[in-house]
Formats: structure tokens, sequence, C-alpha cells
């Protein structure tokens, strides 16, 4: 396969990937402010750690004026933590959480959702406004890859960067955003690690698909030329 195949094949396949990354990209919000996208979008969870000494669990809750319901369940712990008190309570998959660990939600169109974590102390959501009994305060924290090693995962310090970390969006398509939160326990230590998880958007099936026309597309373009160069 010459250099100018590969290099067409390189073009299509980033154009392909971008379209279909960047089309539901346009118009959405994935943070404390709120999770909404423009059309129907599936995005996957997966599970990171606890550090909380409740016994918690993360689901999906769709938000219409005042009223909030939940719609799905993401984790459970089975346990407030692996091993008691150890590593800050620290809760793993396998032990504290059981099953894959990994889950796939369809936000619906134009649809308002949040993320909320219940546990013996109430519920606290993602979306800071909806924490009415806190006076809307922030209850999690949404980033990229640097917010894992901004927290102080071993320690109840107040992380103090909180309200640097409030927007998701742009990691969602592109690699993958944490979310971490505070469960108000430890007299509110604020220190944002009591249950963390990540997402990540799926590709449309057509970005997919689209990657194998092309490169069969192209495939096809180099035989012909290659059966007239032979004739």
């Amino acid at each position: 396969m010459n250099s100018k195949l590969l290099s067409a094949i390189a073009a299509a396949t980033t154009a392909t990937a971008l379209l279909g990354l960047s089309a539901p990209a346009q118009a959405f919000s994935f943070g404390t402010s709120g999770i909404k996208f423009t059309q129907d979008t599936d995005v996957k969870f997966e599970f990171k750690e606890s550090h909380g000494a409740f016994t918690s669990s993360l689901g999906i809750y769709s938000v219409s004026d005042s009223a909030i319901a939940k719609v799905a369940s993401l984790f459970s712990e089975t346990k407030s933590s692996d091993n008691g008190g150890a590593d800050e309570w620290k809760g793993t998959l396998g032990n504290t959480v059981l099953g894959s660990g990994s889950t796939v939600f369809t936000f619906l169109a134009n649809q308002v959702y949040t993320l909320g974590l219940s546990s013996d102390n109430g519920t606290v959501y993602s979306t800071s406004s909806l924490n009415a009994n806190s006076g809307g305060s922030q209850q999690a924290v949404f980033g990229g890859s640097g917010l894992w090693n901004a927290l102080n995962r071993e320690t109840t310090n107040v992380f103090q960067a909180a309200g640097q970390f409030t927007d998701g969006t742009g990691s969602l398509f592109g690699g993958s955003t944490l979310i971490s939160f505070d469960d108000r326990g430890n007299d509110t230590d604020a220190d944002f690690q009591d249950f963390t998880v990540s997402a990540e958007a799926v590709p449309e099936p057509f970005t997919m698909t689209g990657l194998a026309l092309g490169f069969g597309g192209l495939v096809a373009a180099r035989r012909r030329r290659a059966n007239k160069s032979a004739s």
C-alpha cells in the first residue's frame, strides 16, 4: 500500500471521525449547570473509585421544572468500603462495587438530566442549583484527566480547586470526563472524592460505518487503477 493511499485513508478516517464526534457537541451541556443534549446521545459510564464512609449509589435523574425523577441506576456500593477506614474508606470495583463497572445510558434529545449520589446522608446532585438543602452548593466536579491527579483522594482536605472543575463538555467527546462527588459527610468536608466515575460519549454508528465505507472505497479505487495499468 503506497504512501499516497495511506495519506488518503488517514484523511478520510480523520474527517469521518471528526464529523461523527462534533455533530452532537454543537450545543449541549455536561457539567454542574446541568446535562442536556440536542440529539439522542449514548454515554458510557465507568466506575472509578470511592472514598466515602457511606454506602452510596449513583443514578441518573430527569429534571422537569422542579420535579426530579430517577430514570436509571448506574452503580451501587454493596458496603461502605473495601476495608473499613483504610486508605480513606477506599472502595474499588470487584469489592465494594460489583458487576462490570461499565454501563451505557442514552440521553434523550432536549431532556434535562442530572446525576444523583444517594446515601443515608441524602442525595446530592451534579447540578448545583438542585442542591436546595445546601443553598445550591456545588457537590460534584467535572473535568478531564487532570482532575484525577488534582483530587486529594487519600485525605479529607477541602478540594480548593472545585470551582475550576464545573464543565465536562470538552472532554466528553475528546477522551473522557471525570465526575467526582462530595456526599456532604464528615461535617461537609468538601473533599470531592467520595464517589468517582468517568463518562465518555459513544461514537454514533454512522461514524464507524463511514470509516469502513471510506476505507473500502479507497481500496477498491486502488484495485481499479492497478487493473487498468495491467491491461
